[in-house]
C-alpha cells in the first residue's frame, strides 16, 4: 500500500478525527452584588478576561442590569483558573464578587 493511496489517506484521517474529541467548554459568568464597584468589575474583565475597555464596560453594565453576565467560554481547566483568579483578586481587594462556570 502506497502513502499516496487516496483510500488509505481517507481512512487514516477519519480514524484520527474519531480519536480527537474536543474538550468540553464552560461559560464563565460574573454575578452582580451590591458592594463590588463597577470600576473593579471592569478592571477584572480587562485583566483576567482580556476584554477591551469598551467590551468590559458593556459586560459590566449587563451584569449590573441583569444580575449575571458572560465573560467568555473556555476549556474546563482554563475556566476553573479564571474563576479562581477572580475570587482571589476580589478577596484581596475586599469585594464579594462572585464568578462561576457552567457547561456551555
Amino acid at each position: 500500500m502506497s502513502e499516496h493511496d487516496p483510500e488509505f489517506r481517507e481512512e487514516f484521517e477519519e480514524g484520527i478525527q474519531e480519536d480527537l474529541d474536543e474538550p468540553p467548554l464552560f461559560k464563565v459568568l460574573l454575578h452582580n452584588d451590591d458592594y463590588t464597584t463597577m470600576e473593579f468589575v471592569v478592571e477584572i474583565l480587562e485583566k483576567v478576561f482580556y476584554k477591551t475597555p469598551s467590551e468590559a464596560t458593556q459586560i459590566m453594565l449587563h451584569v449590573h442590569r441583569n444580575g449575571v453576565g458572560l465573560c467568555g467560554v473556555y476549556p474546563g481547566e482554563v475556566a476553573e483558573t479564571k474563576v479562581e483568579v477572580v475570587h482571589h483578586l476580589a478577596r484581596k481587594n475586599g469585594f464579594p464578587l462572585k464568578c462561576s462556570m457552567e457547561k456551555a
